[in-house]
């Protein structure tokens, strides 16, 4: 099993991956919360996430992931989908690490994770 971090906010989580198994797979299976409004399937930009170690450990973005990530929020050269970054082999450095957004597109439509406006 591949150690993966994932940072949401101040919250850290600490969960574990199989090879052939994608950021968010592994984070739901664990109970780890990512939106995905599309169900995982690389329809939406909701499960963006930012790899800050690890990188090298994950399969290639396509250009279905890649033509989704224009419809994220503040993407960078890190970010990636979690539904379509599957793990390929163990990291260089000994574990994955991501960051989740607080802010994402399904907390503005749906207006918040608590039912309320989302704050900036």
């Amino acid at each position: 099993m591949i150690r993966v971090r994932l940072r949401a906010g101040d919250q850290v989580h600490e969960i574990e991956a199989a090879e052939g198994e994608s950021l968010l797979a592994a984070a739901l299976r664990q109970g780890v919360q990512i939106d995905h409004a599309c169900g995982g399937v690389c329809a939406c930009s909701t499960c963006h996430v930012k790899v800050k170690a690890g990188a090298d450990a994950l399969s290639e973005p396509s250009e279905d992931e890649l033509d989704q990530l224009d419809e994220a929020r503040d993407v960078g050269l890190d970010s990636r989908l979690s539904c379509q970054a599957r793990i390929v082999r163990p990291p260089k450095g000994g574990v994955i690490e991501a960051v989740i957004p607080t802010w994402t597109v399904t907390l503005v439509c749906e207006g918040g994770r608590d039912g309320q406006p989302p704050t900036a």
